[in-house]
């Protein structure tokens, strides 16, 4: 049995990196404790990869075909998905890091598609490193306004 019907090194090459710089991605979710989380990030930005290969196939072997048209779809599918992640209430909205993390993975996997082996990883690292810099910063002014007793939605409204 010919297995180069079944597998392909360069392909599976593209769809493990892609499912490892999601994967990271998602484990920062997990830790964090919010949903979604590992599996679907790395899910996320292995698809995305797949239409980004897809995109690649039909410039090379179908004659006129635009290849961008595949690719294009990548950004409103995961704007549905990232709409459902967010969620308003009565304290706030939440799910806006989640949902944008969401839209940040796609694109890396779609790098990652197209051969942008160091975009992606360095997009991934600054991704991550604005998630937990950002985090503290967050955490550092929460603190201030619990001590000085301004109310977060006081603070730009001139109060």
């Amino acid at each position: 049995m010919d297995l180069s019907l079944f597998w392909d090194p360069e392909i599976s090459r593209h769809l493990i990196l892609s499912a490892v710089l999601g994967a990271v991605i998602g484990l920062e979710r997990e830790l964090a404790g919010k949903d979604p989380s590992l599996r679907t990030f790395s899910l996320i930005c292995m698809g995305s990869c797949i239409f980004a290969l897809m995109s690649r196939y039909v410039a090379q072997t179908v004659p006129g075909a635009d290849p961008g048209r595949i690719a294009a779809q990548i950004v409103p599918g995961i704007g549905f998905l990232g709409a459902g992640a967010i969620f308003k209430s009565t304290r706030g909205v939440s799910g806006i890091t989640t949902a944008t993390l969401m839209w940040i993975t796609a694109a890396i996997g779609t790098a990652v598609g197209f051969d942008k082996f160091p975009l992606a990883v360095s997009a991934t690292l600054v991704a991550l490193a604005a998630i937990y810099s950002l985090r503290l910063v967050h955490m550092l002014l929460s603190y201030v306004r619990a001590k000085s007793g301004v109310k977060e939605a006081e603070i730009g409204t001139g109060s």
